[in-house]
């Protein structure tokens, strides 16, 4: 960890303070978890949709997906067109830690990989809190994507602020490693019981 105390805190998003599961779309499309499980291991898997955080637009991903597996062109244009179907409400623990740090005008800001068409609908499940915060750097905007050190780099640009002044938290240990690396605090987000207690070790609370 850097020695000095950070002064903001820098967000991740998906299942950090939005919870985002493709299984809650496709319980709803195949009646087997089997079923499901295939669908997301052989078809849509998430190597595929990491492409659209990249910044691919869905259709030019889905083109070759349904030329490969035509059987499933509905349950993958789902994926596109019922997106919030995946989603399913903030996680109240980082929500609570939200609104303390702004009451107490900490800086927060949020760093997510993420298709740019669906940040205003990730948005949209928790608008207020989402709204306290100063930036947001989106993958699907930057072409880039975590843990790449160039998506890092973004942010210090963006934010005006050295590695050494940011609290990042993420759930991704990889995500963890490279901010570390760059010289971030850091939070490897694993258990929402354990956020408030991680962000008033780092002084913020």
């Amino acid at each position: 960890m850097t020695a000095a105390r950070p002064r903001a805190v820098l967000w991740d998003v998906g299942n950090v303070i939005v919870r985002w599961d493709p299984r809650a779309l496709y319980a709803k499309i195949f009646k087997e978890p089997a079923d499901i499980d295939r669908f997301l291991s052989s078809v849509c898997t998430l190597d595929w949709h990491v492409e659209h955080d990249k910044g691919v637009a869905f259709p030019d991903n889905a083109a070759p997906l349904i030329a490969r597996f035509p059987e499933h062109e509905a349950e993958i244009r789902a994926w596109d067109q019922r997106f919030d179907e995946m989603l399913s409400g903030p996680v109240p623990e980082t929500a609570a830690v939200i609104e303390a740090l702004a009451d107490r005008d900490v800086p927060q800001f949020a760093l997510t990989n993420m298709p740019q068409s669906k940040w205003p609908v990730v948005q949209a499940i928790a608008p207020r809190h989402f709204g306290l915060f100063r930036d947001a750097i989106v993958s699907g905007d930057e072409k880039v994507i975590k843990p790449a050190r160039r998506i890092y780099e973004i942010v210090l640009e963006r934010t005006g602020l050295a590695p050494a002044d940011l609290l990042f938290i993420d759930d991704s240990a990889a995500n963890i490693d490279a901010a570390m690396d760059m010289g971030f605090h850091t939070h490897h987000f694993t258990d929402p019981a354990r956020l408030r207690a991680a962000v008033e070790r780092h002084g913020l609370l």
